[in-house]
């Protein structure tokens, strides 16, 4: 029996190798970005892994809706930022336009699935105009922006103080670090849930309302059309409602 150039065991061991990449490829884990500066109700973080929260339930149930696994990545914003422009992450939710500073055009646009609302958080009910405070330290989110209160920080009529997480800000204005905060409702209206009535935050101004989505990357490896049809599909039949509902 003549025996088979070796060349020809080569183009079916190459073949092979293709075909079984292109199926790692189609069944790798989805890589979701999550901020180590989230707090709960929107995402819950022990021991620096996902583990609750509206995103978290969100995401994996994005990810099972197109039949992958979600990868949960945990990372500092900034990193987050980074790893966006190298093309390293496959989807990040729970972001705004105005929030971003580049421009990502290797990502797409999701439909919205909440708006956030940013509150000037106090120790007392009593409705405060930012314009009207001088010299205050306002406690801040590191690495967040606030363009209502920008013109008043660049000038110096009031201070940021960053803490590194959103639920770090309310402790520490809990505790007379500052007098004044910036939340979301959502995140305030959480912790709230967990103090004494005499420990209670209160809004004295709302900020700012932005509607906010999920950027999905456009490459061959990531089903983008499956996950922004997805995410119409759960927008149409209530599940972000129902996800929402859990938690509040």
């Amino acid at each position: 029996m003549p025996r088979r150039p070796l060349t020809w065991y080569s183009l079916v061991f190459a073949c092979l190798l293709l075909v079984g990449k292109a199926t790692a490829d189609e069944q790798r884990p989805l890589r979701f970005s999550v901020s180590d500066s989230w707090a709960m109700p929107m995402m819950q973080i022990v021991e620096g892994q996902a583990t609750a929260g509206i995103l978290y339930d969100l995401q994996l149930r994005l990810a099972q809706k197109v039949g992958r696994q979600a990868e949960l990545l945990v990372l500092p914003r900034l990193r987050v930022q980074q790893m966006l422009v190298r093309g390293e992450i496959d989807v990040r939710c729970y972001v705004n336009p105005a929030w971003l500073t580049e421009s990502h055009h290797q990502y797409i646009w999701s439909v919205p699935f909440m708006v956030q609302h940013d509150l000037l958080v106090a120790h007392q009910p009593v409705a405060v105009e930012p314009t009207q405070l001088h010299g205050e330290t306002i406690g801040t989110v590191l690495g967040f922006t606030y363009p209502t209160l920008e013109a008043l920080f660049s000038s110096g009529q009031l201070r940021r103080e960053d803490a590194r997480s959103q639920e770090l800000v309310l402790e520490k204005l809990k505790a007379g670090r500052q007098r004044y905060g910036i939340s979301n409702s959502m995140t305030l209206a959480w912790f709230n849930r967990h103090q004494s009535p005499t420990q209670q935050l209160y809004p004295v101004k709302a900020l700012a309302s932005d509607l906010v989505a999920c950027i999905v990357r456009d490459e061959p490896d990531v089903p983008t059309m499956r996950l922004l049809r997805a995410l119409v599909q759960m927008s149409q039949d209530g599940e972000f409602e129902e996800i929402l509902a859990r938690y509040r």
